[in-house]
């Protein structure tokens, strides 16, 4: 495969076509941060990656992204540094350290910007750069990039895209400059070039420079594809060795790296440069599993594969990927939750797939001293966790499960378009259930008698839809959620949704689909506005509009927005896709009753009824864990894990990190 093929560079040689993408993951900031990691880019460099990009680090404090963020600006910071150059160089891996201006994305009241012009994203508002402090500046990016090489980095990657400040300098939008830095393209494009130039200047010929350019800004007055390429022909001649492409910012109102974006949706911009620029460069955004890498370099896309959060989900990608084990990768299924949506919170990154992931020196794999005789009763994803965790540290493992399949809610959930990836989590389960020599008794459900030869009993039976308590809540047009994603009901063409939770926009999404955008990069392109050409400045045009399959009307009694707990980094994506398939919402109602009719409710004191074929609820769920009462009084040892133990939103991320927990301490 052409992944594994080394990639000659004029100094040194990648030893295949994979990259580790930079990702902040919060260890910058950790007390024993640097130390944690050391062990999470060891454990990846041991994985196999070639090249490993790490999270942004400053080059002074303006440059911050919040305030007390990791930068590199003094000789006394490069000795910390030393411990991940090290624990990578260790298992025969590079790294390159990732300079990362913030401009007036950095959420502290000393950000800068080329012009003070407020991001919509952070309520502060940056203080212009004075043209002694853009030279300071491009010092700063030099400073850094020379104390990396003494800490022992391969290279440095020059964040130029994403909306940071180097891409503030180069488009219009943020750029009002009357100066030599502002005006005309030229002079908007020096300060990139000035930082590209002196770097190489300062380190020498052999550093690799990677410089993120960002080839489609999807923000208007960004850049157009002809000054993109004059960017990247200029970068190149001031001494970059590698062109990584960068894709939107992030006030930009398209998703990049969401589940809604197809698998590498966006390498065809890649391509697009590919005989513009002579340098080696990298495609990125939604690569996740070999065979789609491998298309894209086959195809003559790009020269190297970058993927970030595909190694949050494993740390052993590559071995696997290069083994011809892909059946037993645990796939990034581009959710956000535990990542981005943590980053965001101001927590420790981590994965929903992989809770081990940033924590590897705090909750480390160990085999079991004493091997035990474990049940786990339910196959959803808590239980699924638990269960080949239990059985890989060497227990004896049996897994019940009610239904013919594995899965639980993520059984549901995979109907959803976007969330086609959960069948990739499923299938990672059903191998390694065969790899560990899980007793798996599907369409079983165990008696407490059953269970009294165990030394361990562990309850992930998961939630069931709570009931309805309304007048008519038994009428023939009521449906659960289960029966309109599993398709035992047929929703006609005027439906209510009760309850705009997660569940509930999962199933707007469902009835309002047509197709699923998976595989369909033109479909997904034409909804979201983004021109293939990029001839409009930003790589935007009007989004196409799709007729909605059905009229939806969604409901909740609380008076907050609808999907108030949806994700902080995707929640606005769901909220768009209903928004333009023009669903009406109801918050704050108070419900009445179900005739024949239609749903009657009560909004501010007033009665209405809505005229609907289908009225699907979505309300709530409860714990299924009746089992566990009769066990505790048997004396057996029970663990309760997930929906069972605390039925509110539907929530994989914690039903799988309690399942690798409990089994870690079993």
């Amino acid at each position: 495969m052409k992944l594994f093929e080394p990639l000659h560079l004029p100094f040194v040689t990648l030893k295949n076509r994979i990259v580790m993408g930079s990702m902040h993951t919060g260890l910058e900031e950790e007390r024993d941060g640097f130390a944690r990691m050391a062990a999470f880019y060891q454990a990846r460099a041991k994985g196999g990656v070639g090249l490993i990009v790490t999270g942004g680090v400053a080059p002074n404090r303006a440059g911050w992204v919040a305030p007390f963020a990791l930068r590199l600006a003094k000789e006394s910071q490069v000795k910390s540094h030393r411990l991940i150059t090290d624990a990578v160089h260790e298992h025969g891996g590079q790294i390159c350290l990732q300079i990362l201006h913030a401009g007036r994305y950095g959420y502290h009241p000393l950000c800068v910007a080329p012009s003070a012009i407020k991001a919509p994203i952070n309520r502060f508002k940056p203080r212009a750069l004075s043209k002694r402090s853009i030279r300071s500046t491009i010092s700063d990016f030099i400073v850094c990039a020379e104390l990396a090489r003494r800490a022992g980095y391969d290279g440095v990657e020059v964040m130029g895209s994403e909306g940071y400040l180097i891409n503030q300098f180069i488009a219009a939008k943020t750029n009002r400059r009357t100066d030599e830095w502002g005006g005309s393209f030229a002079n908007r494009i020096r300060f990139a070039i000035e930082i590209v130039r002196g770097i190489r200047e300062r380190v020498g010929e052999r550093f690799i420079i990677i410089y993120r350019l960002s080839m489609l800004d999807l923000v208007k007055d960004g850049s157009s594809f002809d000054e993109i390429v004059e960017l990247g022909v200029r970068i190149q001649e001031a001494g970059a060795t590698i062109i990584n492409t960068g894709i939107g910012w992030h006030e930009a109102r398209v998703p990049t790296i969401a589940a809604v974006v197809p698998r590498a949706g966006f390498s065809w911009v890649t391509g697009r440069f590919k005989d513009k620029i002579s340098l080696p460069l990298i495609a990125t955004n939604r690569i996740n599993m070999p065979r789609v890498a491998e298309q894209v370099l086959t195809e003559g896309g790009a020269d190297l594969i970058s993927m970030a959060r595909p190694f949050l989900a494993d740390d052993e990608w590559v071995i696997k990927a290069q083994q011809g084990r892909d059946d037993e990768i645990n796939t990034c299924i581009a959710c956000n939750q535990a990542c981005l949506d943590n980053i965001f919170s101001r927590q420790t990154a981590t994965c929903l797939v992989n809770p081990r992931a940033c924590r590897e020196t705090v909750m480390p794999f160990t085999p079991a001293t004493v091997q035990k005789r474990v049940a786990v009763v339910g196959a959803g994803p808590g239980g699924l966790a638990c269960a080949v965790t239990a059985a890989a540290r060497g227990h004896q493992v049996s897994l019940f499960e009610k239904q013919l399949a594995i899965g639980g809610q993520f059984l549901f959930a995979r109907q959803v378009p976007g969330k086609e990836e959960f069948d990739e989590t499923l299938r990672y389960f059903r191998r390694q259930i065969e790899i560990h020599d899980v007793d798996l008794r599907l369409g079983t459900t165990p008696t407490p008698a059953e269970l009294k030869g165990f030394a361990e009993v562990v309850i992930a039976t998961g939630v069931k839809p709570r009931p309805l308590t309304i007048s008519g809540a038994d009428h023939a047009r009521v449906v659960s959620y289960i029966d309109v994603l599993t398709g035992a009901v047929e929703v006609g063409e005027r439906a209510a949704i009760i309850g705009a939770g997660g569940i509930g926009f999962d199933v707007a999404t469902f009835l309002l689909a047509g197709h699923s955008q998976a595989e369909d990069i033109e479909a997904f392109l034409t909804t979201w506005g983004i021109d293939p050409a990029i001839a409009a400045p930003g790589g935007l045009v009007s989004p196409a509009h799709h007729p909605p399959a059905r009229q939806l009307f969604m409901l909740q009694r609380k008076t907050t927005k609808p999907g108030a707990g949806l994700g902080k980094t995707t929640g606005w994506i769901h909220r768009a896709v209903l928004k333009k398939a023009g669903v009406s919402f109801f918050t704050g109602v108070e419900y009445v009753d179900i005739t024949d009719d239609g749903l009657g409710f009560r909004k501010d004191g007033r009665l209405q009824r809505l005229e609907v074929d289908h009225i699907v609820v979505c309300a709530g769920q409860e714990p299924e864990k009746s089992l566990a009462d009769d066990l505790a009084r048997d004396g057996l040892n029970v663990h309760i894990i997930g929906g069972a133990r605390k039925a509110a939103e539907l929530d994989a991320q914690r039903a799988i990190s309690e399942g690798v927990a409990c089994a870690d301490s079993l």
